[in-house]
């Protein structure tokens, strides 16, 4: 029985949403082909049909996951609040992509990091729209910085087996974040102010 069109877009839909989910979940290698199929309600036999390998599948599921991914306009304190959340961190399957399978991506053939560096570069630029910072070149620095701080400590409050100290270095993160999104007089006006006294 032939599949109509809308059908085959809905399948590969299901399948990307299942080994995005999957792949956070478990990691690469520890996920099947016949795991995602299944989880997608679909038999293995048919894979092969909408992608090209595994590496393909994983490429386009990495698209998808960082493709959908946005910032929200309330600013940037709101936003490292939410990623730098309890429920993030336990939510690893439906969770950020980049903190999930950065550094498997590594091992991955140059279409996986290709997409992963899209992704990262569309990030940084989402954030540096909601940034501090007096010019671009300002708020860029503070969206990458801010960024890298957000993901590594993601990284690190998972990879804790001590509960207390998962919670601080969130907590310490965002404390330390929410310093940096204070405005800071330009230097030389603090030097002015100084020498003024």
């Amino acid at each position: 029985m032939k599949v109509s069109r809308e059908q085959v877009l809905e399948n590969k839909k299901a399948i990307l949403a299942a080994a995005g989910r999957l792949f956070r979940e478990r990691g690469f290698d520890s996920v099947t082909v016949a795991d995602v199929m299944k989880s997608a309600g679909l038999t293995h036999g048919g894979f092969y049909g909408y992608f090209k390998s595994k590496d393909d599948l994983i490429a386009q599921a990495l698209a998808e996951v960082l493709g959908h991914s946005t910032v929200s306009s309330d600013g940037l304190s709101a936003y490292t609040r939410r990623y730098l959340s309890a429920d993030h961190r336990e939510n690893v399957a439906s969770g950020c992509v980049i903190a999930a399978l950065a550094s498997e991506t590594t091992r991955q053939p140059g279409a996986a990091r290709a997409e992963m560096t899209a992704g990262l570069k569309q990030q940084i630029a989402r954030l540096s729209t909601i940034a501090p910072g007096a010019d671009g070149a300002y708020k860029r620095r503070a969206a990458i910085g801010s960024w890298a701080a957000m993901v590594g400590a993601m990284i690190l409050a998972r990879v804790s087996n001590d509960a207390a100290l998962s919670d601080e270095v969130l907590s310490e993160t965002r404390a330390w974040l929410a310093e940096q999104d204070q405005p800071k007089a330009p230097a030389r006006a603090k030097l002015k102010a100084r020498r003024a006294r």
